[in-house]
């Protein structure tokens, strides 16, 4: 009782997905869960009552082998890229992170049909890590949530 998990994207990306690259990160059960996000639909995922904002930590999966591009597809449809990234900074103003948002449309790209859906990935800059540490450790944090239909 009285707990309630609201990090900012600073901590989300300095503290969180930092510790958890570097396997140094110690969370009580179901904070933030591990799942292969991109495998489910987002209302499987979202089964905790009374919560607003679910986290995940995901691994990054790609769309070709040896190529750079995210694969985002799920069971019944793909989480689609809105806007441009935005920067993440520390407050000393030094760059961190990445954040892209994203939205779940049903069905097949590039005719799905969109969803109240939404989810921010934060990701690291990976300038400041060795090549060994950026491919093992290749994971994002997520923070996803569902709009209400009226906000649409």
């Amino acid at each position: 009782p009285g707990f309630r998990f609201n990090p900012t994207e600073e901590e989300l990306v300095s503290f969180y997905l930092e510790y958890k690259v570097r396997g140094k990160l110690n969370l009580p059960p179901g904070v933030i869960l591990d799942v292969d996000f991109y495998h489910h639909d987002p209302w499987e995922l979202s089964g905790i009552p009374n919560t607003k904002l679910f986290y995940f930590f995901v691994p990054r999966d790609r769309k070709y082998p040896d190529g750079s591009r995210p694969r985002r597809v799920a069971r019944s449809g793909y989480w689609k890229a809105t806007g441009t990234d935005h920067k993440v900074f520390d407050l000393r103003g030094k760059w961190i992170g990445k954040k892209k948002t994203l939205v779940f449309y049903q069905g097949r790209a590039p005719k799905g049909n969109k969803t109240n859906w939404v989810m921010n990935e934060f990701r690291l800059p990976w300038t400041d890590y060795p090549n060994s540490i950026a491919k093992e450790f290749d994971v994002t944090l997520c923070r996803m949530y569902q709009k209400s239909s009226s906000s649409r």
